[in-house]
């Protein structure tokens, strides 16, 4: 009896130490040191990094974890979780823990040549700059046009609500930190994104996770458009699944930034910060960057009129509406717009 209150114990402190949800883990063993990654990429794109890594570093042996961004932020900043490196999509919950003092500061030749707006304080690290856009079915669309800019996406579903019902997806941004930041980020650069909103919300809009699952939803043919998916991902399955197409509005483009840090309570500092020095050096492997779809830190969008981007720069700015107060308002009135009787 006391043998099985002991494995009971055992296993409930297992749940309880990780009460944070990891979605895939994979293991990359070397025999040298172990640098254990939390991320929110999945782990098919960023295996090529992983593997060129080691490639260069092949004494250091590698757990990647892939977790959701609201997640990834629960484990560092409730649980304090054991790990070297946090890679996110949400820059706004990276800038939080770094501002809250749950980072330390890395130092070297490849991050001091990163551009100013791509790091914070020597713990943020931006290596990647990813737009948001807009992914659709040509099938499902038949002979409507595709929208351009979100005026147009918006008659668009006025005018054809038979095709379009139920078949729009997007972020849910009470869960998704991705999905939060994209919709706080339209809020600040268009008037109509609230009137979309709730066009959207009339539709009986599906909300979504992340942005895998929704490009996965548009190529079955379930849903005819998602609406501010990560681009890096939908090329990459264009390439694979004809029939669908990628669209960058032309009133703007959001361009997120990938970003690294390390935790406080990181055990294989120098291993982490060998991994930023490789990340911040992208760029400088294009071949890499092109296995893997994510397009590295540079001056602009490759193919991207640079007059609409609107980069999400790091730094305090992207704290405002993590304010609690704020962030309720916000999603108070998001709810009320999508999710109507």
């Amino acid at each position: 009896m006391r043998h099985a209150c002991l494995a009971l114990l055992l296993i409930f402190q297992t749940a309880w130490a990780l009460a944070f949800e990891i979605e895939e883990t994979h293991s990359y063993p070397a025999g040298g040191a172990e640098l254990r990654i939390l991320s929110t990429a999945d782990q098919g794109v960023f295996d090529p990094i992983i593997r060129a890594f080691q490639a260069e570093h092949p004494a250091v042996s590698i757990v990647y974890d892939v977790a959701s961004s609201t997640e990834v932020m629960s484990a560092i900043q409730d649980e304090a979780a054991t790990y070297d490196l946090v890679i996110s999509s949400a820059m706004d919950l990276q800038t939080k823990l770094a501002n809250d003092g749950l980072a330390r500061a890395w130092q070297s030749e490849a991050t001091a040549r990163l551009p100013d707006w791509a790091s914070w304080r020597d713990m943020v690290f931006a290596f990647t700059q990813e737009p948001a856009v807009l992914v659709v079915n040509e099938r499902l669309f038949g002979d409507l046009p595709l929208p351009q800019n979100r005026a147009g996406l918006i008659e668009l579903l006025r005018d054809n609500a038979e095709v379009f019902r139920g078949r729009i997806g997007t972020y849910d941004v009470r869960t998704s930190g991705l999905g939060y930041l994209f919709a706080t980020q339209d809020s600040r650069n268009t008037e109509s994104y609230w009137r979309l909103t709730e066009v959207m919300g009339r539709l009986d809009t599906r909300l979504y996770c992340c942005s895998g699952a929704m490009i996965t939803d548009v190529a079955r043919g379930e849903l005819a458009l998602a609406y501010n998916v990560l681009g890096s991902y939908a090329r990459a399955r264009v390439n694979d699944t004809p029939g669908i197409r990628v669209v960058e509005m032309e009133d703007f483009v959001s361009v997120m930034l990938r970003s690294a840090l390390i935790p406080t309570q990181a055990v294989a500092v120098e291993e982490a910060g060998l991994m930023i020095n490789f990340l911040a050096g992208l760029s400088e492997r294009p071949e890499l960057a092109a296995r893997t779809g994510l397009p590295p830190v540079s001056l602009g969008l490759a193919g991207t009129d640079e007059r609409v981007l609107r980069p999400i720069r790091l730094g305090p700015g992207l704290l405002v509406f993590l304010d609690r107060m704020r962030r309720d308002t916000f999603l108070r009135s998001w709810v009320s717009s999508v999710e109507q009787q």
